[in-house]
């Protein structure tokens, strides 16, 4: 075997201070409308070849992090072989371990991106000069009634007030914007359904609000992908939500009681976790 810079090459003067042993693998990605079913033979609307591998991509990162590095792999005698050397050499790896082989082949993924996938983007925190490609490359545009202050610079106290709101932001670009209003529910508004809807919500006693948006945007995204109905979606997202704080309000009360229970048969006091520094006391 010789490296790929030629038989006999010496170490180089200046020792590289980040060595990556892995894999270097070409990416052959197919771009789709969708993916295809088994035994399906779909049309595609553009293909490109990447460099790709684990070892290779961390290589390239503290390379181009000003880190002198060079990379240790073997790559087949062929022409993704040939290329990705190349690449290695354009983003200033030493090349000098990696060698090249006869007897097997450049690894390849083959990949299929399907580019229907709906993107939710939450811009918490908020920043009143955000940038505008936000609004126009995310499917649902999803903020509360303080971010959208920031974003709009107008005032949101009620559902009206999220109205405007929402249309501002829908004027930016957005496919759906949905203004989430704590107690209140959601105010929805998209480019097919342009009237702001207002989604309210049953009422519950709030105690720990932990994880709830998150939560709450995961269902968002996951009903997104599979109706085309915004307001039946959503109103479905509100009830996820309602669902939440029940189930964190009797968790609470689970643990009071348990907490009184241990007290009462005089095992002593335990120090109160930091979670509950933060919720309502329960009577």
């Amino acid at each position: 075997m010789a490296a790929s810079g030629g038989s006999g090459r010496q170490w180089q003067e200046e020792v590289a201070a980040v060595v990556v042993v892995g894999s270097c693998m070409t990416d052959l990605v197919s771009l789709t409308s969708r993916l295809p079913k088994t035994g399906e033979t779909i049309h595609g609307y553009k293909f490109f070849i990447g460099f790709g591998g684990k070892g290779a991509n961390q290589c390239v990162q503290a390379a181009r992090l000003g880190a002198k590095t060079s990379m240790v792999c073997k790559v087949g005698k062929d022409s993704f072989g040939n290329d990705y050397i190349e690449n290695l050499k354009q983003n200033d790896i030493s090349t000098e371990f990696t060698y090249q082989t006869k007897d097997a082949a450049t690894g390849t993924a083959s990949i299929i991106v399907n580019s229907e996938v709906k993107t939710l983007f939450n811009p918490a925190p908020a920043i009143a000069d955000l940038d505008p490609r936000f609004y126009t490359l995310s499917d649902v545009f999803c903020c509360n009634e303080s971010e959208a202050e920031i974003l709009t610079s107008l005032t949101v106290s009620s559902p009206a007030d999220a109205g405007k709101a929402a249309l501002v932001l829908m004027e930016r670009g957005c496919q759906v914007v949905v203004i989430t209003l704590g107690a209140e529910g959601c105010v929805v508004v998209s480019q097919t359904e342009p009237a702001p809807k207002h989604i309210p919500t049953n009422k519950v006693k709030a105690v720990d609000t932990t994880n709830v948006s998150a939560k709450s945007a995961g269902t968002k995204c996951a009903l997104h992908s599979s109706t085309s109905s915004t307001w039946e979606s959503h109103r479905a997202m509100v009830n996820v939500q309602h669902v939440l704080a029940e189930q964190m309000l009797q968790c609470q009360k689970d643990r009071k009681t348990a907490r009184d229970a241990q007290q009462e048969s005089g095992k002593g006091n335990r120090s109160l976790e930091a979670s509950e520094f933060i919720v309502e006391h329960l009577p």
